[in-house]
Formats: C-alpha cells, sequence, structure tokens
C-alpha cells in the first residue's frame, strides 16, 4: 500500500492511501461520520483489478483536523479535498465511492466541479441531507443527530455514546477486535468536529437529480442510522440510477457482506470505468 500526504482545500493535509495497479481503473473511497479510511480494509482484495484509493477526511484519521468549526461547514471546502486527491494522485475519471456522509462529500464535489470528471458514483448508506434540510423520512432511530452524548466534550459520555452507535451501525455484531478499533478511531475525531460536520443546513437531493454519470445506490435493509428509504430515493433521484438493497444488513453493508459488496462493486466498474467521456 501507498501513502501520500495531499495539500486539500486551505491547506488543510490529508493522509491518503493508495493500492492497486496504478493504471487499473480508479475507486476512490470515501468514508463517513467519525471514521477513517481504514473501514475498507474488506475492499483490499479489489486492489487485484483497480486502483483502490482512500482518505481520511479533514478532521479524521491522520489528516489534519482544524479546532475551528468553519473547516467543516463550507462545502467548497470539501469539494476542494476531493479535487485535490484526484489531481495529486492524477486519478483518470475514478469512480466516487462514499459511505453515509461520505455522500455529503461527494455532493459538495458535485456541486462545485461538476460530474465530468468522474465515471459514477456509489453511494452506500448515504445521507441525503443536512442540518435543519434533513427529513424525518431519512433518519433512523440509530441516527447520531439523535445523541447529543455524541457531541459532547465529556470524553465519558462521548465514549459511552460512541460505543452504542457503532454496535448501532450492524445488524450482527462484528468481531470484538474489529468493534474495538473502530470505536477508537470514532474516539480519535473531537467533539467540535462532530459538531461541525452537522452545522450546515444542506438538501443536496437537486444534485443528485442532475448527476450524468451512473449512480449506484447500496443500502441495508436493516440499516438503523439512515432509512433505506434514503437510498431509494438516491437511486430513484439520479437519472441513470440504480439500487441494491442487502438484506440482513444495516448501516456498514461492505463490512457486513463484503464478498457481495464487492462483487457488485466490481460489477458497477466494469460497466462505467471505461465509458465514453
Amino acid at each position: 500500500m501507498r501513502s501520500h500526504r495531499v495539500a486539500g482545500a486551505g491547506g488543510v493535509m490529508l493522509h491518503v492511501t493508495d493500492q492497486g495497479p496504478p493504471d487499473a481503473p480508479a475507486l476512490l473511497l470515501i468514508h463517513g461520520w467519525s471514521q477513517d479510511s481504514n473501514c475498507w480494509q474488506a475492499q483490499a482484495p479489489l486492489a487485484d483489478r483497480y486502483r483502490l484509493v482512500a482518505f481520511d477526511l479533514r478532521g479524521h484519521g491522520a489528516s489534519d483536523a482544524p479546532q475551528i468549526a468553519g473547516a467543516y461547514s463550507d462545502g467548497a471546502l470539501w469539494a476542494g479535498d476531493v479535487a485535490a486527491v484526484i489531481a495529486a494522485l492524477d486519478l483518470h475519471r475514478p469512480i466516487l465511492v462514499g459511505w453515509s456522509y461520505g455522500a455529503r462529500v461527494i455532493a459538495a464535489y458535485l456541486d462545485v466541479f461538476g460530474d465530468a470528471g468522474i465515471a459514477g458514483v456509489v453511494l452506500v448508506g448515504g445521507i441525503l441531507a443536512i442540518g435543519k434540510e434533513r427529513r424525518d423520512w431519512m433518519v433512523g432511530p440509530g441516527s447520531p443527530g439523535l445523541n447529543p452524548d455524541l457531541y459532547t466534550d465529556d470524553d465519558a459520555s462521548r465514549l459511552a455514546a460512541t460505543e452504542a452507535f457503532v454496535r448501532t451501525c450492524t445488524e450482527e455484531p462484528l468481531d470484538d477486535a474489529l468493534t474495538a478499533d473502530i470505536i477508537a478511531r470514532n474516539m480519535g475525531v473531537t467533539a467540535l468536529v462532530r459538531r461541525a460536520l452537522f452545522a450546515a443546513n444542506w438538501d443536496f437531493q437537486p444534485v443528485y437529480a442532475a448527476l450524468n454519470v451512473p449512480l449506484l445506490a447500496i443500502h441495508g435493509v436493516e440499516d438503523r442510522i439512515v432509512a433505506p428509504l434514503t437510498g431509494i430515493t438516491a437511486s430513484e433521484l439520479a437519472p441513470l440510477g440504480d439500487l441494491r438493497l442487502y438484506e440482513h444488513c444495516g448501516h456498514a453493508p461492505f463490512l457486513e457482506a463484503p464478498e457481495r459488496f464487492n462483487a457488485d462493486l466490481a460489477e458497477f466498474t466494469e460497466t462505467n470505468a471505461g465509458a465514453a467521456e
């Protein structure tokens, strides 16, 4: 695995990993709220055929974490981060894959730069709005927006809430070591950053409705974080949208059903990565 430091928007340094043949079709993997790029570890087998690039969002993992709310509320900054990674690694028409909050990051990129430079979009338990624009039908009972302890500056309360949140993300428990690792990585994101990630008010459904490249929405039927109707809606909004609903899966189908997920991602890549520009 190759590792890079890329200067994102405003000079924020981003930690980027890169594996697989450099000249293969590229997948840019964008993780969710309060996680980091390590969450995609079960997708490593795809590096035999594709170039897998993943980065820690600003405020997460090994990327810089400015402790000012404005570093996270401006969509242009998220767009600039994605564009910087694409440019620095010279990714040719990558497929953007976004888990949960990653759908907001992708929408920000599309809003600023359009879709001419990408081959497709895959949303995995993706959200469609933040802040006051979020609608009740989009929200599962375990949504992080419903638990104020996830944002408190009290470490003990935030840890307890984080442990509960991580366990709610899957229909069946993950193994103990992986669960502990995910919780630890969540706790690496400060309360200020967590709060700032949802500070803006934005309905990005119109962005996906204007998408001119294929979109695949993958959503767990048992998702208690982001309601499955959100994934269904995303697939219907996009003119070239498609949908895969995973039974017996929650909010992290790429971890809960990795073989099926990897097969679906490979099929989407084979179909779209060589599409005419």
